[in-house]
């Protein structure tokens, strides 16, 4: 794979991802939480959709990082690499109804792979643009890593599990900073492999030397 092909494979992967998600919201009964759309009719198309369609966007964006810069990218692509594996196991264990009061087996590992997504990639976007310089991509990636970071921590606060929560009536919007939480890292997932994608095109341009002028040539000496 090139690295368009890889960068277009990865914005794909999250606007297919991301299109999954809109059809939830507005075709089906609203629900507390994304996951919970699996619980409803016609629920679980979309939403086994939206996972492995992002869980794809970040394996691609890991390899693409491998091929591009793997001395320095090992970080990031561990925890691309853990933010995948995470929603596939989402995907692949639905959570448990909302009015359940015995967590299931199922739920309990929706539960913990869904922490591993939502903690890995706010990370992968940090360690990705580390060290880097302030080039306009990089600061994109950290502010989006950055807002990452806050969103879920908002988010975290907000849950009715959390000691916060009454303190911050936080059930009245938890659903919908998990939803901006979601989004924020779609967009970070794009900005990195964008930043990525432009990096490789200038080291590629770097290597290249440019090809001389004709004033620059030497001129033959006439035999």
């Amino acid at each position: 794979m090139t690295q368009r092909q890889i960068l277009w494979g990865t914005v794909c992967g999250t606007a297919v991802s991301a299109g999954a998600l809109v059809y939830a919201q507005v075709a089906l009964p609203a629900q507390p939480l994304l996951s919970d759309y699996v619980l409803v009719s016609g629920g679980p198309a979309p939403v086994l959709i939206g996972m492995l369609a992002l869980a794809g966007a970040c394996l691609t964006l890991a390899y693409g990082l491998a091929a591009g810069d793997p001395s320095r990218t090992a970080a990031t692509r561990v925890l691309l690499l853990a933010g995948a594996a995470g929603l596939m196991m989402s995907a692949i264990f639905p959570t448990d109804p909302g009015g359940s009061e015995i967590g299931s087996l199922s739920g309990e590992i929706h539960r913990w792979s869904a922490a591993v997504v939502f903690n890995s990639l706010p990370v992968a976007g940090w360690v990705l643009a580390r060290r880097r310089d302030a080039a306009p991509r990089w600061n994109a990636v950290r502010a989006m890593s950055l807002t990452s970071a806050v969103t879920l921590a908002i988010y975290l606060a907000a849950h009715p599990a959390s000691f916060t929560s009454p303190l911050i009536n936080g059930a009245s919007f938890y659903g919908l900073m998990e939803r901006a939480l979601v989004l924020v890292e779609m967009g970070l997932i794009v900005v990195m492999a964008l930043a990525s994608h432009r990096e490789h095109r200038v080291a590629a341009d770097v290597a290249v030397p440019a090809r001389p002028t004709e004033t620059e040539r030497p001129h033959r000496l006439a035999a």
